[in-house]
């Protein structure tokens, strides 16, 4: 588990560049072997999720919890909240967008927002987060989103009850913002 305190940090990877690389790096075939052969090794391993923590930590803020929410936050890590909040921003935002924590920042939540609409990402937002699995803290989200364990990470977009005639149901696609090019998005 990462001793440093959850800040929140302006992502330094433009925001197009960050959704062209999440094309790049989606699951398939090759990358399920790739990401098997890491896992297997006792030395290949740490040193693929130590540069994964450094790349990750230096674009974005990461805090290595290993259920990345990034692709679905505008590259924006919702961990580094000093309330660790993934699901939306609390009540205390300034109307300037700063953080009530450190209102010389600004909310992540505002920064997610600003970010994923430039790319019409806006609906990526809606998808609820699951509680975070504090066990999974310090791994590679890389090698578990290649190894298809983060696909549970969403429950439903907010305000779906999850009625039978309800057509925003994503039960089916809780893995749509890593597969497909957007939700809501063209």
């Amino acid at each position: 588990m990462t001793t440093r305190p959850p800040i929140p940090a302006h992502p330094r990877l433009g925001t197009r560049l960050a959704y062209r690389l999440q094309r790049v790096l989606r699951p398939r075939a090759g990358l399920r072997w790739l990401s098997a052969r890491i896992e297997a090794s006792g030395l290949v391993r740490p040193l693929f999720t130590s540069t994964e923590r450094l790349t990750k930590d230096t674009l974005f803020g990461c805090r290595m919890c290993g259920q990345c929410a990034l692709p679905v936050t505008g590259y924006v890590c919702p961990m580094g909240c000093p309330k660790e909040l993934r699901n939306g921003p609390c009540g205390g935002v300034g109307a300037d967008g700063g953080c009530e924590v450190y209102p010389e920042r600004r909310c992540v939540w505002v920064e997610a927002f600003e970010r994923a609409a430039s790319q019409g990402r806006a609906a990526d937002l809606r998808l609820l987060h699951l509680p975070i699995d504090h066990r999974r803290w310090g791994e590679s989200s890389w090698l578990n989103y290649w190894q298809g364990r983060d696909e549970d990470l969403w429950a439903r977009e907010a305000g779906d009850t999850g009625d039978a005639g309800d057509t925003g149901d994503t039960g089916g696609d809780r893995h749509a913002p890593h597969h497909q090019p957007a939700l809501g998005g063209s």
